[in-house]
């Protein structure tokens, strides 16, 4: 379904300024307690390459891609998007309980397209409260 609300960006400079700059991505608390975690897809990776959220916390995707065409799907939830350069997705999530959730790109983005994934890593509220007071942008170190 076509996004409630149409933002856009320019795909040339996102990785220069905005709200898409590297260190911008990843996971960030907001003054309501909900989450927005930042990403970008581009030919052949996500950034981050994963995302921490906690459970039982309101979560809002949002994510661009300064290339092509490239599918934003969290396995086994109802995050199921499409990143497409010039304009910005945004989705709600919310997740019960802590886990890992495979993140492949399912829009075919060129040749490189199998060997693009992310992950999203679910931990408990207190862990990631502590995650967070710790780094103002989270995401996981592998």
């Amino acid at each position: 379904m076509p996004q409630a609300r149409v933002e856009t960006v320019r795909p040339q400079t996102i990785h220069l300024a905005g709200e898409f700059v590297e260190s911008n991505l990843g996971s960030a608390v907001e003054p309501d307690g909900s989450v927005t975690v930042r990403a970008v897809g581009q030919q052949y990776s996500f950034t981050p390459q994963c995302m921490v959220v906690p459970t039982d916390t309101p979560v809002v995707f949002r994510a661009t891609s300064p290339d092509v065409i490239h599918g934003f799907l969290i396995q086994k939830t109802n995050v199921n998007t499409m990143l497409v350069p010039g304009y910005v997705s945004e989705i709600p999530a919310r997740f019960s309980k802590p886990g890992e959730y495979l993140m492949p790109c399912q829009e075919y983005c060129g040749v490189g397209h199998e060997g693009m994934w992310a992950k999203v890593k679910v931990v408990d509220k207190p862990e990631f409260v502590a995650m967070v007071s710790a780094n103002r942008r989270v995401t996981c170190v592998e």
